[in-house]
């Protein structure tokens, strides 16, 4: 099971233009990015907790579908999810709309890791929970 949906909105700017006139790729990935930590942040899961619980997600894969060009003074809704978790690994969807038109869909896939190894572990508990997602030990009987 996944976590609620978390939504940013933003409006383009010109210096989010590339030489094609649209939105360059490397802007929405930075958006993306910026839409998952402030999902973090926004149940708790400050980089300072995640000091505190030892551990914290990073990137193992991007991959990602441009459906339409987002242009100067667009204003887009950036959404995201993490629609699946694993041992040491969860899955976070993104999408991003102009109106009712889907300009962008995204999978990043997350690996826990270790602060002091660098090496993956298992989710905490306190992660899953502040985003929602049931563990065993978490499932109504």
């Amino acid at each position: 099971m996944g976590s609620e949906l978390f939504e940013l909105t933003r409006t383009v700017a010109p210096a989010d233009i590339d030489q094609l006139g649209h939105v360059g790729n490397l802007e929405y990935l930075g958006w993306l990015l910026e839409a998952a930590e402030a999902h973090s942040a926004a149940v708790g899961l400050t980089w300072a907790r995640y000091q505190e619980l030892g551990g914290v997600f990073v990137v193992r894969r991007h991959e990602f579908d441009y459906l339409a060009a987002a242009l100067e003074g667009d204003r887009l809704r950036v959404r995201t999810w993490i629609s699946s978790t694993a041992r040491a690994s969860s899955t976070r969807k993104y999408e991003i709309h102009r109106d009712a038109t889907c300009v962008l869909r995204g999978v990043t896939t997350w690996a826990f890791i270790r602060l002091d190894t660098g090496r993956p572990c298992r989710i905490p508990e306190p992660v899953l929970s502040a985003f929602g997602i049931e563990t065993p030990s978490h499932t109504p009987t």
